[in-house]
């Protein structure tokens, strides 16, 4: 197994699904990495959900859901599905902040496991 694979796993993503979208080209897969990692989307739920805009906060969560998705990056996937379907009904909650902040430190965990892979990762 390969250190790209092996940081992958840890971090519990699922590095099969992600690497069979970039034809297994790990230097790809991390500059769309980095390419997530400067999109606004997550910066957008925030500013939306403090807003209470929540119909942008769906458009934005549903964004970051699809892109985590195809990225495979599960915990921070699963951790947006949450506050996506929640948000689906534009119905206002109080657990909206809580949500927001477990998507937030899925967000940080991604950027450390990008980190990781980084350094420790290409082939």
């Amino acid at each position: 197994m390969s250190g790209f694979q092996t940081i992958f796993n840890a971090y519990g993503g699922d590095n099969s699904a992600a690497m069979g979208r970039f034809f297994g080209n790990e230097g790809m897969y991390l500059r769309f990495l980095d390419m997530f990692f400067q999109d606004e989307s997550f910066q957008q739920l925030e500013n939306a959900l403090d807003a209470g805009d929540l119909k942008d906060a769906f458009a934005a969560a549903h964004t970051l859901k699809g892109v985590a998705g195809n990225m495979g990056l599960t915990p921070f996937y699963e951790a947006v599905c949450v506050i996506v379907e929640r948000l689906r009904t534009e119905e206002p909650r109080k657990d909206y902040p809580v949500l927001c902040k477990a998507i937030q430190a899925e967000f940080y965990r991604a950027e450390l496991f990008r980190k990781q892979l980084k350094k420790g990762g290409e082939s």
